[in-house]
């Protein structure tokens, strides 16, 4: 049970990295939806990064997962990063002087409401994170998970700074003259970059540039690891990230899209939560199930402990956020609490997300990455196809169902092939103790929320923290510190 004590307590490290910079980003929620009483506006954000999304997928090639993989691997795993290093950079160098040449006729394309400025800074804010996506795989791979978390949260704590003085001096009636919806977009994509200039400053320091040094050959082996990663994110990054497209053309023409988007971008903040510890376990599992792959330690035994663990987690945050919508609301704006209750299934969506990641360990540790884009090429057609059908129809409750159904089918594939290869699979003891207690939760919750919304409020957090302490016990863990240690 050392192994999996490892990885839990590097998860609650790195969780440092993701969970504190999302809520200070939370703090931009509150601040975005109030300085843009339009939601217009913010749909206008929330395509450009959408679209940043598919292209911070393809700037770097799959090579995170690649350098995990070779440097693990290769006895010179300082070549392995030099190499992809100076591939990242050169690639970054050409793709931002692309954005900044064709901006206009690209926010031509778009509409007239994206100035070719928004274009040429996000052009540049693309590039500096595809750059840096290496030197930060590389403190992961070296065990600084303390220096990683710091460095993000710095970053993030920029950016948020930043916002706060843009909304300090709006506030105070200062610049009105000077801005207008235009600008004040400008000035939030201007943070954002310097949030990243000041990132890349900082993690170079830390991880040292290396010595120029591009082995042609080695490159092309990790690129044919990569590649298939690269094809797989890219349809994955459909299923994560084309709903918010398609609000923009597929709803019927009585609607302001941007308008909507705006509406559903906000409440898709409203399930981050789950995505924070989701993000947290990958950073931490990634290198963990890799460097554990490699010394042959039982890999495929540990595994179904670890997807309970994740599943019941998530479990317990799904009900904690659906049943606190109530108080979560008042993160946004008034004129953004519409449709709040499509939070649930966006929440759903998370979780499938994420036990897809934990089952794709699968091909992964075995290199049989072709398999990642088997499922995720399927995934995309069915995102595809399912949000024609349902945005026109339901709207962007038919955008959140398209993830779940998505998501679900990219499982039961990934299931599926990974339990031929006797790999996947899930630890039973006391699951279906966690089902029941799951179920009548969400039963009191529902059933109590035409009563009252705050009984059902505080009758279900009593019962998720019962659900927690009842989960402690059955699991026999001990909580000396933040991390769980599992008792054999």
């Amino acid at each position: 049970m050392a192994s999996l004590k490892q990885l839990f307590s590097q998860s609650v490290v790195y969780g440092l990295s993701t969970v504190i910079p999302r809520l200070l980003n939370y703090l931009l929620v509150p601040i975005h939806t109030r300085v843009f009483s339009n939601p217009e506006s913010y749909g206008i954000i929330t395509e450009l990064y959408a679209y940043i999304a598919f292209l911070l997928v393809l700037l770097t090639f799959g090579l995170e997962t690649g350098f995990f993989r070779f440097a693990s691997k290769q006895s010179d795993s300082d070549r392995v990063y030099s190499t992809i290093f100076y591939f990242i950079f050169l690639t970054s160098v050409v793709a931002s002087t692309l954005f900044f040449i064709l901006s206009g006729s690209i926010s031509t394309l778009l509409g007239p409401e994206f100035n070719p400025r928004y274009i040429q800074i996000l052009g540049f804010v693309v590039a500096t994170d595809a750059f840096m996506s290496i030197p930060f795989a590389k403190l992961r791979l070296d065990n600084r998970p303390l220096a990683f978390s710091l460095v993000k949260i710095l970053g993030v704590s920029v950016n948020v700074g930043l916002n706060l003085l843009i909304y300090f001096c709006l506030r105070r009636g200062l610049f009105v003259d000077y801005v207008n919806e235009q600008n004040l977009l400008l000035l939030i994509f201007a943070a954002n970059l310097i949030q990243n200039l000041t990132v890349t400053f900082v993690v170079l320091l830390l991880t040292n540039i290396p010595p120029i040094s591009i082995d042609s050959t080695l490159l092309r082996t990790i690129l044919r690891y990569s590649l298939p990663l690269l094809i797989a994110g890219l349809a994955g990054t459909t299923n994560e990230a084309m709903d918010r497209i398609f609000i923009r053309y597929l709803l019927p023409a009585d609607h302001n899209a941007l308008y909507d988007l705006g509406i559903y971008s906000s409440n898709v903040k409203l399930a981050v939560l789950m995505l924070l510890f989701i993000q947290m376990y990958r950073f931490a599992a990634e290198p963990f199930f890799f460097n554990l792959n490699e010394s042959k330690n039982g890999i495929s035994s540990l595994f179904p402990k670890t997807q309970k663990y994740f599943i019941v987690f998530c479990s317990m945050i799904f009900l904690g956020i659906t049943f606190n919508i109530p108080i979560l609301k008042y993160i946004v704006g008034v004129e953004y609490r519409q449709s709040l209750y499509i939070v649930p299934l966006l929440l759903i969506a998370n979780i499938l997300y994420g036990t897809y990641f934990n089952l794709s360990f699968w091909y992964k540790l075995s290199d049989k990455t072709i398999y990642g884009i088997k499922y995720t090429a399927i995934g995309a057609f069915i995102t595809i196809i399912s949000n024609i059908i349902l945005i026109p129809m339901i709207g962007i409750y038919g955008a959140a169902i398209s993830r779940i159904i998505c998501y679900a089918s990219m499982n039961f594939l990934s299931y599926r092939d990974g339990k031929r290869a006797n790999f996947v699979g899930i630890e039973m003891d006391n699951i279906f103790k966690y089902a029941l207690l799951f179920a009548i939760i969400v039963i009191v919750g529902f059933s109590l929320l035409p009563v009252s919304q705050w009984l059902s409020v505080v009758i279900c957090d009593v019962l998720i923290l019962i659900f927690a302490y009842l989960f402690i016990r059955y699991e026999r863990i001990e909580l000396p510190f933040f991390g769980s240690i599992v008792k054999k």
